[in-house]
């Protein structure tokens, strides 16, 4: 079959679904489901595979009423949690890992059908999970305030952490469940409640994963009622999130557009924001870069999750005197790499998410074309084979599938479309002299999440990585843009939000601060030398009146 053709497994993806969600619980928690799923229903929720576009499932929505029943129901969840000790806490998180190790084959399946994935990608996301899960349960019996000096004798200072109170996350369909674990895991072992709004097009993985930490609870045992929900269904329920008094901390994952929107939302009641926004990021190779690993980095890094990561590596800077060669060679990997049924082994790109991202995509290949680019791939590539029945039946019935080539598109200068992020496989060339024009090249964008160096020149990487060098939140050498490991605080600077999630201190967002001062001896001096003295009343008692100085 030629490259430019998708060929589909002949496989109901209903009943494959259906099966799935059989095996990870979630007919059985949604029979018995007690408040941890809201279900009062208002209306139904199609969703759609991006594999083929057909309706795989339909589930009802919850009422509003009944979403905010279930905030409440997280509120009285955190007054008994937060006085859990943290390593028990840490033992609901473990065992929550525990039970994704189970049901990774079949949770990572579910990932690819929901979001078009390839399968070794869905099978990386609940590996992360995991990872996630681990680096908590640690974290449970580390969790540590400090010692400070006082100035003033007999005295000490400290400062201890406490939970906060429920933490809504917010997160979007290219990381189903990986998103919601950097919050959930951390937010569980601080003490607090988490109620998880994901997005309408990918509910059924926020079922799956609901389901197991149930699993997760009912092991472990004395676990409130309530303490983690799902709320699924439309961005009303997410306005519900930002507005409701009793979310101290709103994680939310997606557009900057959505950032603006809700940003201003939570700071009109003061609560705390945690935004994961856009990413517009961007690579640098220098003349000495190693160019077989360079191309390696690049094509996982822009290709990946079909260009849908907010990491996915949009900006490609390069030095003239290598230009030619690493182009050529990335050329002939965008004409050539699989795009395709993201079951299938061997494929690499799977389909865009829906027809609004192929829209998008071929909008800015036709500015980009407009201003003189010249573009490699881009086109929509067609299914056929035995599979193609499916995707035939799909459209019979309304629904259609986008799979396209990947576009390499180089141009002359930073035009405006390149300097936007567009959520699809666009990669943008541009060719630099000295390494001042790269970086200025590299941070002249609004958004500031990951980037990269390629060179083995020791002087151009610290330059990248120093206070002048890249804006963004994060800065690699000799590897791409995407792939972050959890034990690194992640996320970006500018119009990427400014939150950090998952390892390093992120854990700090999740709890409230509070600066203790003991006095352990028998007199009270005042700190600054402030004197404040006043006189002995009749009897012992005082007359509250300041003794001058």
């Amino acid at each position: 079959m030629a490259l430019n053709t998708v060929v589909l497994e002949e496989v109901s993806l209903r009943e494959e679904v259906r099966s799935l969600l059989a095996r990870l619980g979630v007919e059985e928690m949604l029979a018995n489901s007690s408040g941890s799923v809201a279900q009062s229903a208002s209306a139904e929720l199609q969703v759609h595979s991006p594999i083929t576009g057909e309706v795989i499932a339909r589930l009802p929505q919850p009422s509003e009423s009944a979403a905010q029943e279930a905030i409440e129901a997280a509120h009285r969840a955190f007054l008994v949690w937060r006085n859990v000790p943290p390593p028990r806490r840490g033992e609901l998180v473990r065992a929550l890992g525990e039970e994704l190790r189970s049901g990774a084959a079949e949770l990572g399946r579910l990932v690819t059908l929901e979001t078009g994935k390839i399968l070794s990608e869905g099978l990386g996301e609940v590996q992360e999970m995991i990872d996630i899960c681990s680096l908590a349960v640690g974290l449970s019996r580390q969790l540590e305030g400090r010692t400070i000096a006082s100035e003033r004798a007999d005295h000490r200072m400290m400062e201890t952490w406490h939970p906060l109170g429920v933490v809504g996350v917010i997160s979007a369909f290219n990381f189903p469940v990986a998103v919601w674990s950097w919050n959930a895991a951390l937010a569980l072992v601080c003490g607090d409640a988490v109620v998880w709004k994901p997005s309408e097009k990918v509910p059924l993985t926020a079922l799956a994963v609901q389901a197991l930490f149930l699993r997760a609870a009912a092991k472990v045992g004395g676990v409130p009622e309530g303490l983690c929900a799902v709320l699924l269904g439309g961005p009303r329920l997410g306005e519900l999130l930002v507005d409701s008094p009793r979310i101290a901390l709103l994680s939310a994952t997606g557009s900057t557009a959505m950032g603006r929107a809700v940003g201003p939302r939570l700071a009109r009641r003061f609560a705390r924001a945690l935004l994961e926004l856009g990413g517009n990021n961007a690579a640098i190779v220098c003349p000495s870069a190693d160019l077989d690993l360079t191309l390696r980095a690049v094509a996982f890094a822009a290709l990946g999750t079909a260009g849908q990561r907010c990491t996915t590596l949009r900006r490609l800077i390069v030095q003239e005197s290598v230009y030619e060669d690493l182009i050529s060679r990335l050329q002939q990997v965008y004409r050539s790499v699989v795009v395709g049924d993201p079951r299938a082994a061997g494929t690499l790109v799977g389909p865009l998410i829906d027809e609004r991202s192929f829209a998008a995509m071929q909008a800015a290949l036709e500015e980009a074309r407009s201003a003189g680019a010249t573009i490699t791939g881009g086109e929509r590539v067609p299914v056929a084979g035995a599979g193609g029945a499916l995707r035939h039946a799909a459209r019979q019935a309304g629904y259609d599938a986008f799979y396209v080539r990947p576009a390499l598109v180089e141009v002359a200068a930073q035009i405006p479309v390149v300097k936007r992020e567009t959520f699809a496989p666009i990669l943008y060339v541009l060719k630099y002299r000295e390494l001042e024009e790269a970086i200025a090249l590299h941070n002249d964008v609004s958004q500031g999440l990951s980037s990269s160096i390629f060179t083995l020149n020791m002087r151009e990487a610290e330059r990248f990585l120093s206070a002048s060098g890249s804006d963004c939140g994060i800065a690699n050498v000799n590897i791409g843009t995407s792939g972050a490991e959890i034990g690194g605080a992640f996320g970006g600077e500018k119009e990427t939000g400014g939150g950090r999630e998952s390892g390093s201190d992120a854990w700090k967002q999740y709890m409230r601060r509070a600066t203790n001062t003991i006095n352990y001896g028998t007199r009270l001096p005042l700190a600054q030398g402030v004197s404040f003295e006043i006189e002995p009343a009749e009897g012992g008692a005082t007359n509250g009146s300041p003794k001058p100085e």
